[in-house]
């Protein structure tokens, strides 16, 4: 491995201009694709092999002209006070409100409240609902406006009036602002750690150019993948983490080079082949771990994790080809000013030949050594320290997000906010119970007024609409109002129950019942994430932990980091149960509304925090590996491992956590989420685990910690990531051999 990328490294110095304008070509491919490619459509949601996906294809099926994927959009009125919706003035402006809503192109119907009983007991609050052809992201400019106008005149007669539901959908924004004060950070960061403009700019700019190509190839493929606005700004925001990252490791490294002593070709090759070998190893273990969520069998989940994880290849290939390509344009600009200063005094107070200089003991190394000196205690105190942040784990409640989790400041919470003030919680989460007759051996309208009888007699139901049949009559929908919010885990109870009847109304009549619903929908959902947990860590971390393996030569470091990573990963969690479902110091980061944690964020941090712990652990411990195989004691290896990573590791964690803290500041619920708890796990495994626990172990373990059974190191291909072929200098030859021999690898 060293070897090749040694090489590779090599050529890539030699062949700069060439590289240099491949790249410069993908960029201007990729934006040209995207700049041409059709707008993306509807980003389905499915989850495949669950009752409400099932009951959700079965009405798209029996009821074609429902438009069961449109949107829907509800306004709500309210009386001003002392006033009723009923009162011939405010009944007659709802009247011609209702009447305007149904003259859009894109409109299927518009339910009048006065008929539909649709106002509550004491009068006061009422609403319409509006069901569109098509999803809220693919309606018409011209249709959310009318919708919203028909508010504003309404508005303008006295009444309160709010429109809910997700006709008013619009792309997520990402927060730019935030991308940018993290960026301005990770910049800081890169100059204060490089001590050099050009240094710093260097991971910056291929960071940069890399999620381009990423971003424009996703957009280009949007419309054929149906691919969501979320893949794209989780795919970037992890690209541009790494991307950076990886960039930093091959320059720093680079650097370490020219003060040893060698040219810069020489340099550029050897910081490829070692680093380099880090960066693509750290790279494979968030690959495995983000395209592993497939195992999930969500789509969309999985589309994430492939957008993602291609990201992330993309910046290993920029690392191992464009930072070396660039590096040749640099020249001794990518050293701190001062080093330069000095090296040119040095070499003419050496006649013409630099000297180097014997460094002291930078920061990582005294804190390597106070490590090694008191392990017991930095480990209990990093055990225990975590572990008490993790405790919110216990309490984590899981769900999707619906209008109730929005800002108080939206047309959409103030509507919910109505329907739960004039109807009751439930009634923003219906449910709808699907009776398949097909089959059946008696009567459909028997056997739908048996199973109405049976759920009006069910706890936590308020309302149990009249059946609504297909035209063929042999399905019917029944719409079921609970007694509690959406997210409640009574509303989850009623759901089970209803489901419970399923059994009993097929053996008596063969007919079948389904749920479906956007709150069933997000309970299957939440289930199915919950069940693919297990299975998704073991192959996750299986494999990760054999790739380790095969990296340090070790069975304990492999194991080590495993365990280590389950710690910074739920300590995360713990601090995003304290933040977005209690509260706790929520108003700094602008969350409007705690409850639920998303489904989705145990799996997905679960996934990219495992790569992204894996990267420091690579990056850290190859080199004490590198140090030990080389003859150093296991203490001075852990103290040559911090004297040359530490400081590196630091940096790329402060750049990455800034990087994914610009993204809180998104509108978007979940984007702000993903940002806050990658954000901190990040600071957990970097700080916590990686420079405090790893060493403390590895100074306990000692000899232990690199111990291999003997078959097994038979067995191990060696792919040399500590570099010792590159200590053994080759003979020398031609450049042009030299790149024929890459080829033909």
């Amino acid at each position: 491995m060293a070897t090749f990328l040694y090489k590779l490294g090599r050529l890539a110095f030699r062949r700069r201009h060439f590289v240099a304008l491949i790249w410069v070509a993908l960029l201007t491919l990729a934006g040209v694709g995207a700049a041409s490619a059709p707008a993306p459509g509807t980003t389905s949601f499915s989850i495949p092999g669950t009752e409400a996906q099932k009951a959700f294809d079965l009405l798209e099926q029996r009821f074609p002209g429902a438009s069961a994927a449109g949107a829907t959009g509800r306004m709500v009125f309210k009386a001003p006070a002392g006033q009723k919706m009923t009162d011939a003035a405010n009944k007659a402006t709802v009247e011609k409100t209702v009447k305007r809503l149904g003259d859009g192109s894109q409109v299927v119907s518009v339910t009048d409240p006065f008929t539909t009983h649709a106002v509550s007991q004491d009068g006061t609050v009422a609403y319409t609902s509006v069901r569109y052809k098509l999803p809220g992201v693919e309606l018409a400019d011209s249709t959310k406006a009318a919708l919203e106008k028909a508010g504003d005149e309404a508005r303008a007669t006295g009444l309160t009036v709010d429109v809910g539901g997700d006709a008013l959908q619009a792309k997520a924004e990402p927060g730019a602002i935030g991308e940018v004060v993290g960026l301005a950070i990770a910049a800081v960061v890169l100059v204060v750690t490089l001590g050099s403009l050009v240094a710093a700019g260097l991971p910056l700019l291929t960071a940069i150019i890399g999620v381009g190509i990423a971003g424009a190839s996703i957009a280009a493929l949007a419309n054929a993948l149906d691919l969501g606005d979320n893949t794209s700004t989780l795919a970037l925001m992890i690209g541009l983490a790494v991307g950076i990252d990886y960039a930093l490791f091959i320059v720093s490294r680079y650097r370490s080079e020219l003060a040893e002593g060698h040219d810069r070709e020489e340099a550029v090759a050897r910081a490829t082949g070692t680093a380099g070998s880090a960066v693509v190893f750290a790279g494979l273990t968030v690959v495995i771990a983000l395209a592993g969520l497939a195992v999930v069998n969500v789509p969309m989940l999985t589309k994430m994790g492939l957008a993602a994880s291609g990201t992330v290849v993309v910046a290993v290939l920029i690392a191992l080809t464009l930072i070396p390509a660039l590096l040749g344009y640099a020249g001794r600009k990518i050293q701190p000013a001062g080093r330069k200063k000095a090296e040119k005094v040095a070499k003419s107070a050496q006649g013409g030949q630099a000297e180097e200089q014997p460094a002291g003991p930078n920061m990582g190394t005294r804190w390597a050594r106070f490590v090694i000196r008191r392990p017991v205690a930095v480990l209990l105190l990093g055990v225990l320290g975590l572990g008490a942040i993790a405790l919110p784990v216990t309490q984590l409640e899981l769900g999707l997000p619906d209008d109730g989790s929005q800002s108080t400041s939206t047309t959409q919470r103030r509507a919910y906010d109505l329907l739960s003030e004039g109807f009751g919680p439930g009634f923003n989460g219906p449910l709808v119970v699907v009776y398949d007759a097909k089959g059946s051996s008696t009567a459909p309208q028997a056997g739908i007024d048996k199973l109405t009888a049976k759920i009006k007699g069910l706890k936590d139901v308020v309302t149990v609409a009249p059946p609504a049949f297909n035209e063929a009559g042999d399905t019917a929908t029944i719409a079921v109002i609970p007694n509690s919010k959406p997210s409640s885990t009574q509303t989850e109870g009623l759901v089970h129950a209803i489901r419970d009847q399923s059994a009993d109304v097929k053996a008596e009549s063969g007919a079948t019942v389904l749920v479906t619903g956007t709150t069933a929908m997000n309970i299957d959902f939440s289930q199915k994430l919950n069940d693919a947990l297990i299975p998704y860590l073991g192959l996750v971390v299986g494999l990760a932990f054999l790739l380790l393996i095969l990296v340090f030569r070790s069975i304990l470091v492999p194991l080590k980091a495993a365990l280590g990573f389950l710690l910074s990963v739920l300590a995360a969690l713990g601090a995003v149960v304290a933040v977005f479902q209690w509260g706790w110091l929520s108003g700094l980061i602008g969350v409007d509304e705690t409850g639920p944690i998303m489904s989705m964020v145990p799996i997905f941090m679960v996934g990219v925090v495992f790569g992204l712990a894996m990267d420091y652990e690579v990056f850290l411990v190859t080199r004490m590996r590198e140090a030990y195989v080389h003859g150093e004691s296991p203490s001075d290896a852990i103290e040559t491992g911090f004297r040359h990573s530490a400081r590196v590791v630091v940096a790329a964690a402060i750049i990455m956590m800034a990087v994914f803290g610009g993204f809180i500041s998104s509108s978007e619920s979940m984007i702000k989420l993903f940002g806050f708890g990658l954000a901190i796990a990040v600071f957990f495994d970097a700080f916590v685990v990686r420079m405090a626990i790893v060493p403390a172990v590895l100074a306990l373990l000692g000899k232990r910690a690199w111990w291999l059974p003997k078959w097994l190191d038979r067995a191990l291909p060696n792919v040399d990531v500590e570099g010792e072929a590159l200590r053994t200098p080759a003979p020398d030859k031609h450049p042009k051999d030299e790149d024929r021999e890459l080829a033909q690898v």
